[in-house]
């Protein structure tokens, strides 16, 4: 009876502890990549800093903007972290203790709600820097899930189905990134822009919003959308490498190393895209999207669409 309830909290435990070390290899790759040295202090080689951090973050007292409106304020953080939870529970693991027959629409569902954490944190903060990252935010959000959803089309095709297990068993043989390399590459760069990362990071432009739609928030608050941040980072690798490069057979140990080395690499792509490209102006932000990554993928989609039926 309590089994899966323990097995749910187990994961989830795995889940933040692989996001806070992840910080610390975003910090430790990004001063490697710029010359210098990163967290050293704290224990050998700074591996304890991520554990610091938290109890930091955690122990500091809660402020309370006068001007906000304090039950969505208070709300919005801890939405957008359930909301990163959700999407662990997709993928059938070892501790998962559902599987979900129809995973992809879930997940559209689920990254769709993600824009109503952003609004409520910008819009309850009651501040106009707040405001106007959520606003950004929102519309970089929607503009890109509108082609991360015809990218989906494309494994969805090849497995005729939902189910995240059945398109991982499609690619037993073949990985779907050497049938359709341009659609995996249109795939990571919608995950960059949807994770509101460098060199997409307009939420959270220090130039012109100090800090974007999290101005307001410190400690506890600042610590949950960290968290929902990165642990949408780590699940939208584990989606690649699910959807274009083989994901998990679940057969033997190897394979789960396997699957672990592919996530890995993946975030650390996004860590590798963030030192390595300044951020985009905002209009050409959405020009990517709705001239260049919409009609793309759309004439990718025809495309295989006509090799199916010929096939069939």
């Amino acid at each position: 009876m309590y089994l899966p309830i323990v097995a749910s909290l187990f994961s989830y435990i795995c889940v933040l502890l692989a996001v806070a070390f992840f910080t610390l290899l975003e910090r430790k790759g990004l001063s490697y990549i710029q010359i210098r040295k990163g967290p050293n202090k704290v224990g050998t080689m700074g591996l304890p800093q991520p554990l610091a951090d938290a109890a930091k973050l955690l122990a500091k007292e809660i402020a309370k903007p006068t001007t906000a409106n304090y039950s969505p304020y208070f709300m919005a953080p801890i939405f957008s972290f359930i909301l990163a939870l959700l999407l662990w529970q997709l993928y059938p693991m070892i501790f998962s203790t559902y599987y979900f027959k129809w995973g992809i629409l879930f997940f559209l569902c689920v990254s769709s709600l993600n824009v109503y954490g952003t609004l409520l944190a910008g819009w309850a903060s009651n501040s106009k820097y707040a405001l106007l990252g959520s606003l950004r935010a929102i519309a970089q959000t929607i503009s890109y899930e509108v082609s991360m959803a015809l990218i989906l089309l494309f494994p969805l095709f090849l497995a005729s189905s939902f189910n995240f297990m059945e398109i991982v068993e499609e690619q037993g043989i073949l990985w779907l990134v050497f049938l359709m390399a341009p659609a995996a590459f249109l795939w990571f760069v919608t995950c960059i822009a949807e994770t509101n990362r460098a060199p997409f990071d307009f939420a959270e432009g220090e130039s012109e919003l100090v800090s974007g739609f999290n101005i307001e928030y410190g400690s506890a608050g600042f610590a949950l959308i960290f968290l929902a941040e990165y642990a949408n980072i780590l699940v939208m690798s584990l989606f690649t490498s699910i959807l274009f490069f083989g994901g998990n057979q679940m057969i033997m140990f190897e394979s789960d190393l396997m699957l672990v080395l592919k996530i890995s690499f993946f975030a650390f792509l996004f860590i590798w895209v963030r030192a390595s490209y300044p951020r985009f102006r905002y209009d050409l932000l959405m020009g990517l999207t709705w001239k260049s990554f919409l009609p793309s993928a759309l004439v990718l989609l025809l495309l295989v669409s006509m090799l199916m039926f010929i096939q069939l």
